[in-house]
């Protein structure tokens, strides 16, 4: 089984390299995309850059190019939910955007039945029996992420909460998930929690960003393992 991990940024992709066997690198629409193995997978690894578009460009040029079975989007995200704390871990049981009005995606391609993209049943289970199976800073929670082009602060958090009670927040999430939804690719999303309500603002984002890519690695690998 050929695997594909989507990390946003150079700092949530490096901690898979280190456990890269056999790698080789490809560049194709400015993306250097790293292949090789995890484990006893064939993996396809590349970081997207931040925001919507670039991650839906990312997973369908390893949809079609490399022929992956299955999408991990892996990295960092802000948490919504007050209990959430820095280091805790979501994994998307559904995701949607905050951002786009749900009559475009109900009413024209997809033609979806809800706003909601959900995440792939097998990886799901596979996510818990994982997460049964290791040691991990933080608690890992499964639930609702969405997705939209702003990083959140208190201005619009009420709204999203209100709107969507999910779990957290990132600029990526949802449009791989549309991208799995249009080409019938399993797909789930395990963030760590970089920032929080009491703990907002970029300079968290930066200060926990290492740690929490590496979390969301072990977790992805455990994920993987369990393959």
């Amino acid at each position: 089984m050929k695997i594909g991990i989507i990390c946003a940024s150079e700092n949530e992709l490096a901690p898979f390299l280190c456990d890269l066997r056999e790698g080789s690198i490809t560049e194709k629409a400015m993306i250097k995309i790293y292949t090789g193995k995890l484990g006893v997978h064939d993996v396809v690894l590349l970081y997207s850059g931040v925001c919507k578009v670039n991650a839906a460009i990312a997973a369908q040029i390893i949809i079609d190019d490399f022929k992956v079975d299955a999408i991990i989007n892996a990295g960092v995200a802000g948490g919504i939910d007050t209990r959430l704390k820095i280091f805790d871990t979501v994994i998307s049981t559904e995701t949607a955007y905050h951002d786009v009005a749900a009559g475009i995606l109900t009413e024209y391609h997809p033609w979806m039945k809800s706003v909601f993209f959900a995440a792939d049943e097998n990886l799901l289970k596979l996510s818990r029996e994982a997460v049964a199976r290791i040691r991990t800073k933080g608690t890992v929670y499964w639930g609702r992420m969405v997705t939209g082009e702003s990083f959140i602060t208190d201005d619009g958090r009420q709204e999203i909460i209100d709107e969507f009670h999910p779990l957290s927040v990132d600029m990526e999430t949802g449009s791989i998930a549309h991208v799995c939804y249009a080409n019938s690719v399993p797909f789930i999303a395990i963030r760590c929690i970089t920032d929080t309500a009491d703990h907002s603002g970029a300079e968290f984002f930066e200060m926990n960003c290492k740690e929490a890519s590496r979390i969301a690695k072990c977790i992805t690998v455990a994920v993987i393992d369990c393959i």
